[in-house]
């Protein structure tokens, strides 16, 4: 798989990254029996396929992602030394510490820190490479978070740091803050979830070399199954130009955000090995101008002003 610079950071990852969110299965239904079995192999598959970056977050499966992807680590020796690992902290459950406590975003400098200290027990390893908040705190200090993470930075617990769902305004206020570089901001951007076109997230990127990371860049499985409301026939159009290229429907639909010139990088989340394999093949993909409008326009259902 084709390779690329993390940011502005020395980090070199693939163009595509494996999402660890559904590891432990998926969230609200009941996971089978072997599901831990099912999210090591897929971590292990992943890597055979060429993925070197591997996204995680304190609260997917209520750690247990993580601590299934640190199993995978264990019994792949060398494998952490060849990968970027991404982790993200920020969001907390209701119900914790106490019964009274409300879902919340938190981020205070204390959270941050005890969070990676836990995240990286759970895996078992001694660094993350990326650190994300998972969502803007509305109560949050930019120096505060800035200080908190200098001194994580400074201890040798976390290389770099991102952000997660964050406005441009709002990176632009946390990077003023911050003496490093901002290296990700990790938003939802696919066909069907266009916003970051048009509202300055893909524009900020581009200008600060910040790296656009895509979650649920097939809008959560829409885009590899016929739409019920699907007015400019973008199904039709996908399987057209996937045809034309002897593709998925879903590799040309990565393809589609690669294309971008800040430089999007989805992040695919299947636990089957052949769909992790086949999502592999978007990253030698590049389509044409014409190939890219011919899709956008059928994903708006309108042709451009």
């Amino acid at each position: 798989m084709h390779s690329m610079a993390l940011g502005t950071s020395a980090l070199r990852v693939s163009s595509i990254a494996y999402g660890c969110w559904r590891l432990a299965g998926s969230e609200g239904v009941e996971a089978p029996a072997d599901a831990a079995d099912l999210g090591r192999r897929a971590v292990l598959a992943a890597a055979d396929s060429g993925f070197t970056l591997f996204d995680l977050a304190d609260i997917y499966g209520g750690g247990r992602c993580e601590e299934i992807f640190g199993a995978a680590l264990r019994e792949r020796p060398g494998l952490r030394d060849r990968i970027v690992v991404v982790s993200k902290c920020g969001i907390r459950k209701a119900g914790v510490p106490d019964s009274g406590s409300p879902y919340r975003y938190d981020g205070s400098a204390e959270h941050i820190r005890t969070s990676v200290e836990a995240s990286l027990r759970r895996m078992g390893i001694e660094t993350l490479d990326v650190l994300l908040l998972h969502r803007p705190d509305f109560l949050m200090a930019p120096d505060e978070v800035a200080g908190a993470c200098a001194q994580l930075r400074d201890g040798g617990k976390v290389r770099e740091f991102g952000v997660s769902n964050f406005r441009p305004g709002q990176v632009a206020m946390l990077q003023k803050a911050c003496p490093f570089p901002l290296v990700t901001n990790q938003v939802e951007i696919s066909l069907i979830r266009r916003e970051a076109l048009e509202d300055g997230t893909l524009d900020q990127c581009l200008a600060e070399r910040i790296t656009p990371m895509a979650w649920s860049p097939l809008a959560r499985g829409a885009l590899m199954a016929a739409a019920p409301d699907d007015p400019g026939g973008l199904s039709r159009v996908l399987d057209a130009v996937a045809a034309d290229r002897g593709l998925s429907r879903s590799a040309v639909a990565l393809a589609w955000l690669m294309a971008h010139p800040a430089g999007i990088l989805p992040i695919i989340g299947s636990v089957q090995p052949s769909r992790i394999l086949e999502s592999s093949a978007a990253a030698g993909i590049r389509l044409s101008r014409e190939e890219w409008y011919r899709l956008l326009t059928a994903a708006r259902g309108s042709r451009l002003p």
